[in-house]
């Protein structure tokens, strides 16, 4: 299979081009490198520097004719898009309808989405299946739901294959060792936690702990990225052997707190790790658990590397590893 990574040396996709490339797929790595990293690119991939909003670049990239273009180019910091919205809406909805349209001009009718549980909004219920009312809190949850949106007018107007492919929290670094790159500007819980036992940040901040979970702190589901990596594989041998669509859930189903994956990380690193409990942050519910029952009927996945002790451990060998070149140097 010929595939094109669209945001393919980020964090996410330096591990789902991993995973093709260790299948014999031929892989194309797309990507501007704003958050991305060069030096997490496989030799073994075709690198391309570009943009999403290059249309004239795009074309150029998919005329090579690919199987499958999988699209991991989206801002992603909701916060982030509650600010500047337009900054979301120009990459994540333009640069996206461009590359669906010219997938469509290229005959690459096959393309998966780094889509979100941000869709889904505020839970109604848990735990949350694919069924479950999407009403985005968030502009960059909206942004996430409004190219799904645009996915299916284009299956049913144009015959597109499609995947949507809403992950819950991704965390953890690649089992083996072979992605060596930290994330760019961090936002998510666990690199903070990280950071703070190398040293980088004085303490983490626990937004909360007056929620009604087991210890105050909210819960949340991480899903392990190798895992994410795993049903990227799966959803396009799907949609490219069945010519059918999937929209799914990819969680671990099992709910972590803050307060947990602190505990985990100091007992791991060996490090102090101080906390300081903070107001709670507005919209943050108490708790967010995915079912994956549908993932497994359809692609046969299952998330085998996302118990805690796995993603802490996996993420600390990667930080004390740029720690050590840090000193080297």
């Amino acid at each position: 299979m010929k595939v094109i990574l669209f945001g393919g040396a980020g964090y996410i996709g330096t591990h789902v081009a991993l995973a093709f490339l260790e299948r014999g797929d031929e892989v194309g790595i797309y990507d501007n490198l704003s958050t991305g990293l060069e030096s997490n690119v496989s030799p073994k991939a075709k690198f391309y520097l570009g943009d999403i909003l290059d249309r004239e670049h795009v074309r150029e990239v998919l005329s090579e004719g690919w199987d499958v273009a999988v699209h991991l180019a989206a801002f992603k910091a909701a916060g982030e898009s509650m600010v500047k919205p337009e900054k979301y809406s120009e990459n994540n909805i333009t640069g996206s309808l461009i590359l669906i349209t010219e997938c469509l001009k290229a005959g690459c009718k096959n393309f998966i989405l780094s889509s979100s549980a941000a869709t889904y909004g505020e839970p109604q219920y848990l735990p949350i299946d694919e069924k479950h009312p999407t009403n985005p809190e968030n502009y960059y949850g909206y942004t996430k739901l409004c190219i799904e949106e645009n996915l299916a007018w284009y299956s049913k107007l144009k015959g597109l294959n499609y995947a949507a492919l809403r992950y819950f929290n991704a965390a953890g670094y690649d089992v083996d060792g072979k992605m060596l790159g930290l994330e760019k500007n961090p936002a998510n819980l666990i690199p903070i936690v990280m950071e703070t036992a190398c040293g980088m940040r004085p303490n983490v901040l626990i937004f909360g702990n007056d929620y009604p979970t087991d210890d105050g702190t909210g819960v949340r589901d991480y899903v392990h990225v190798t895992d994410l990596a795993d049903a990227h594989v799966r959803a396009a041998d799907y949609i490219y052997s069945k010519n059918k669509n999937l929209v799914v859930n990819l969680g671990s189903e099992k709910g972590l707190s803050v307060m947990q994956i602190v505990e985990a990380a100091r007992r791991i690193t060996g490090k102090e790790i101080p906390a300081i409990i903070s107001p709670r942050r507005p919209g943050d519910p108490a708790k967010l658990v995915a079912t994956s029952t549908y993932a497994k009927k359809e692609l046969g996945w299952s998330a085998k590397y996302s118990d805690l002790d796995t993603i802490i451990s996996s993420t600390w060998k990667v930080y004390q590893a740029n720690m050590k070149e840090k000193e080297g140097k």
